[in-house]
């Protein structure tokens, strides 16, 4: 990866408020007769971007501790944009359940606890009413069909998935 290094004098960083508070950059300055030399470092490396103001004397140090942290970790680009509604994959509990009748796996009965476990599982973290009704809205339009009596019920698949 390609390092990019831009230094600047702290006093070309520093305005004249000597001591107070800078609110656009939230930085304490020093009046000039309390500063020690010091410089402002700007690395670009990658998609990284870091600003570091020091001691004249610590800029080596610092620097290098600055790399070494961005080679241990990989930059996380995050997408600001919302995600729209065809974005959306197996956000709601029917279509988490949904989608593991397309992959067939309600070919064999399951509890509603097995259920709950399997989205649980996959990472879907729903309460458990929730699936229930859900797979009780899938019996009543027929995807699934439920046998044994109640707080008993087994779900199994009326048909496979035609895909």
């Amino acid at each position: 990866m390609e390092s990019t290094v831009l230094l600047r004098s702290a006093d070309a960083v520093s305005n004249s408020n000597n001591g107070i508070l800078d609110n656009k950059r939230n930085k304490i300055e020093l009046s000039e007769t309390e500063k020690p030399s010091s410089v402002t470092i700007r690395l670009k490396r990658g998609a990284w971007e870091v600003e570091i103001t020091t001691r004249e004397d610590r800029v080596q140090q610092a620097v290098e501790s600055v790399l070494a942290g961005m080679a241990s970790k990989e930059p996380v680009l995050v997408d600001s944009q919302e995600p729209g509604p065809g974005d959306r994959k197996g956000e709601t509990s029917r279509s988490v359940i949904t989608a593991m009748w397309k992959e067939g796996w309600f070919a064999t009965p399951r509890a509603l606890s097995e259920v709950h476990e399997e989205m649980s599982r996959r990472g879907y973290h729903y309460d458990r009413t929730a699936v229930s009704h859900t797979l009780v809205d899938l019996v009543r339009e027929g995807s699934l069909f439920r046998d044994g009596s109640m707080r008993n019920y087994m779900y199994v698949q009326k048909y496979p998935f035609k895909g």
